[in-house]
């Protein structure tokens, strides 16, 4: 098997044809990109595809965070969402064991009191459980520490497991009152209705969600040290997603053998060019969670190194990483487009990161998106402006999806194309914007959504 991405293949070649290995059908008047061609984008549909296929070294399987050895999972309605009478709003997730665990957090000077009692709980690197509600973020409350601590305290009864192996979070509105009462009731029914079946998972991940318009999970298989792993995900977030840590809420379980120093390691190794180059909206949010626990169930050789083992695990972590980062990106709060920017041929890393989040971050762009517009002029000021020393004088710009490719920006000029063609390309719900710099061989990507009416309308009455 061999390693192939979710958004695409990178390989070295002539400076025509430079970099983007995949095959598709051009649009009308499309050059040959120095991504290797005309193409399509890889719809996130594709890109699953993909990971089917014979030539990947992943295989997709059902079942998200519950897909691994040694979980289980529940989605309740415990009454948090008073004005949501049926909608699931407390998740639980157990493991069989106690697990390795890590977690990485927002970087927002206010954070979620469940953020201050998970980093005290991971002090030691493990942990057996995780808690989540929706509706309320537990943010600015005076008495927010102590409730998530009395919430531990009940999962902990209930799982008869301590309740320091016990992981809040929460996500909602922002500086509402919260009272235990609807724990109280929520955990036990949860707790009874841990399953390890794919249905658990599913009803976790509908439980997490506030403005997310579809649940995302997703779980993959790889091999470590002889054995089969499988990771596993659910996710939420539609809004307050900055590319800054902002995946809102993530959760991720394996069955990986994992010492809990590499589990951070490999996973303070995936965010910055996964969930900190995705883009809603600019804000960050409050409570940004993502965590992992590692039963080590799969019976690998524990990775307490950073060896060939530990690389192949962070490039499974990466992988569903990507995936899940398009799928909150293309559920953006009213979008219309999922937004994928992939540069190459940076001067170094964090230029090339730098420059793909300026393009999925420009609101005029966005807006362009939106409306069907291929006003590349957008894209290269949004280059122009991003902090970094480095030549404009090369860029060269596609505009891709799985209807065709145009050839917009040539050496940071204009490039002759089809408006017709190109309206039909940015008609489709997955964009790629592919950015050649053509001053080294350093790529990124980057994921955001198009800017929508309906975003103003959503955050318009949010609370209500």
């Amino acid at each position: 098997m061999k390693w192939l991405t979710l958004s695409g293949r990178f390989a070295p070649s002539s400076p025509e044809g430079r970099a983007f290995d995949k095959t598709a059908n051009s649009a009308g008047n499309a050059k040959a990109s120095h991504f290797g061609g005309g193409g399509s984008a890889l719809a996130l549909t594709e890109r699953v595809r993909m990971l089917k296929g014979e030539s990947s070294m992943y295989q997709e399987v059902a079942g998200g965070i519950c897909a691994p050895k040694g979980f289980a999972a529940a989605g309740v309605h415990c009454g948090i969402r008073a004005n949501h009478n049926e909608k699931y709003d407390l998740a639980l997730i157990k493991a069989e064991v106690r697990c390795a665990a890590a977690g990485v957090y927002t970087t927002n000077k206010v954070c979620g009191a469940p953020i201050k009692v998970d980093r005290a709980h991971l002090k030691d690197g493990y942990a057996q459980a995780i808690l989540v509600n929706s509706g309320n973020a537990n943010t600015c409350a005076a008495n927010g520490v102590a409730l998530a601590e009395e919430c531990c305290a009940l999962v902990g009864e209930a799982l008869h497991i301590p309740a320091e192996d016990v992981l809040p979070a929460s996500t909602g509105v922002i500086g509402q009152p919260m009272v235990i009462d609807p724990f109280a009731r929520g955990i036990p029914a949860a707790a009874a209705k841990l399953a390890a079946t794919a249905q658990g998972s599913t009803d976790a991940a509908t439980a997490i969600m506030t403005t997310d318009t579809h649940k995302k999970e997703y779980a993959i298989q790889f091999e470590l040290g002889g054995k089969t792993c499988t990771v596993g995900a659910i996710g939420k977030g539609s809004g307050m997603i900055a590319p800054n840590m902002a995946t809102m809420l993530a959760f991720y379980t394996t069955d990986a053998a994992v010492s809990p120093i590499l589990l951070e390691k490999a996973l303070k190794t995936v965010v910055p060019g996964t969930y900190n180059q995705m883009s809603v909206d600019l804000d960050t949010s409050t409570n940004d969670t993502l965590i992992i626990m590692a039963s080590g169930l799969a019976g690998n050789p524990e990775i307490c190194e950073e060896n060939a083992d530990y690389d192949a695990f962070v490039a499974a972590l990466t992988a569903i990483a990507e995936h899940m980062c398009a799928e909150h990106a293309g559920d953006g709060e009213g979008a219309t487009h999922l937004i994928t920017c992939e540069v190459t041929h940076a001067p170094d890393l964090k230029t090339a990161r730098a420059v793909s989040r300026s393009v999925v971050c420009s609101n005029l762009f966005k807006a362009a998106v939106f409306g069907r517009d291929a006003n590349w002029g957008r894209i290269l000021c949004a280059i122009g402006y991003t902090p970094g020393d480095f030549s404009i004088d090369k860029v060269c710009v596609w505009l891709s999806s799985a209807a065709g490719e145009v050839y917009v920006c040539e050496n940071a000029a204009y490039h002759p194309y089809s408006e017709d063609e190109a309206a039909k390309v940015l008609a489709e719900h997955d964009i790629l914007v592919k950015v050649d710099m053509g001053t080294g061989d350093v790529s990124a990507k980057a994921w955001g959504c198009d800017l929508t009416y309906d975003y103003v309308k959503i955050n318009g009455d949010y609370r209500t």
